[in-house]
């Protein structure tokens, strides 16, 4: 799935804008907290667990591609 990381915002939400998402999270992009709160926010608005995601592509980056496991 392809995201886009909005930082800095005033609270955390997901937003589905065509084949995007916009993850706006109030975290600051420092030393991975931004990744942190992006794996959490995600995995309430998927209802997974945060085990089952990965940020695949773009950990440093806005764009950032993630896959979500499936656990058996």
């Amino acid at each position: 799935i392809e995201i886009k990381v909005i930082p800095n915002s005033k609270k955390n939400f997901v937003k589905k804008e065509f084949d995007i998402f916009k993850v706006y999270i109030t975290a600051k992009p420092v030393d991975g907290k931004a990744n942190q709160a992006v794996i959490g926010i995600l995995s309430d608005y998927f209802n997974v667990k945060k085990r089952q995601i990965e940020i695949t592509r773009g950990l440093k980056s806005r764009i950032k591609s993630i896959t979500i496991y499936e656990l058996h």
